[in-house]
Order: structure tokens, then sequence, then C-alpha cells
């Protein structure tokens, strides 16, 4: 099986378009609802999770091999709202930027063998971060707009 040879270039593409979105907010952005009870910072901080879970799978996988890492989606983000609400909002932010340039230089740097075991593996992890970041950040930007 071979990995998406573009795979880098759009996990960056979407990486740096976070990073200019994140620099634009103002305070008062990253108060507004985005829908279903999410503000911009606490979808930034869902962001962050996802991209910090994937960054420690990797370094698990690099030392003990890659294996499931099942999660149950609703109960964690239930979970990072609630975090999300205590973590002050631009604190959030740079959360966001911080954790998808370390999954990103990650990424950058995983053999091509580990993407393939993590997909054989039924994708315990996307490596694919920028699906994620993408649809999040469509979302901000429709409630900004």
């Amino acid at each position: 099986m071979t990995t998406d040879p573009t795979l880098r270039a759009k996990n960056a593409r979407e990486g740096l378009r976070l990073k200019a979105l994140v620099a634009r907010l103002s305070d008062a952005d990253l108060g507004r609802p985005v829908g279903h009870g999410w503000t911009v910072a606490d979808t930034l901080v869902h962001l962050a999770f996802w991209d910090l879970r994937a960054v420690t799978l990797i370094d698990r996988y690099e030392k003990e091999g890659v294996k499931a890492s099942p999660a149950d989606v609703d109960v964690v983000n239930a979970a990072v709202r609630a975090l999300g609400a205590a973590i002050p909002p631009r604190a959030a932010a740079r959360l966001a930027v911080d954790a998808a340039e370390a999954v990103d230089r990650r990424l950058e740097a995983l053999p091509d063998r580990i993407l393939e075991e993590v997909a054989a593996a039924g994708n315990p992890f996307t490596p694919a971060r920028h699906v994620h970041r993408g649809e999040h950040l469509d979302e901000i930007e429709r409630a900004l707009s």
C-alpha cells in the first residue's frame, strides 16, 4: 500500500490556514458560537486535543509498533469541551497552533512504513490531519462571517 504522496503538503496547508486564522482572531471572535454549544475557542481546544493524541500515538508506535487505540469519540469530545471551558480562549488558540505544528512535524519525519501500518490497523488515528482541521476551520470561518 502506498501512502498519499500529497498528505504532508495537505496537512501543512491546513496548518498554515489554522495559524493565519488564529492570528486574526479577536477575543470576541474566540467566544463566538460555532454551533452545538461550542465556541471558536472550544473548537480550537478540540483540534488541539486530537492533534496531540496523534502525536502521542506516533510516539507509542515508533517504540512499540502500531496497534489499535480505540476512543469513544463522543465521550472524549464531551470531556474536551468541558476542559475547553477552563482554558483561557487565547491559550486555546495558541495550543491549537502548537499542536498542529507538532503533529505535522512528527508526520513529516514518520517513515511511510509506519503510515502504512496505521492504515492496515484501521487508522487508530488519522494521519490526514488536514481533513479534520479543514472541517473545523470551515465551521469557524462560517461562524465569523
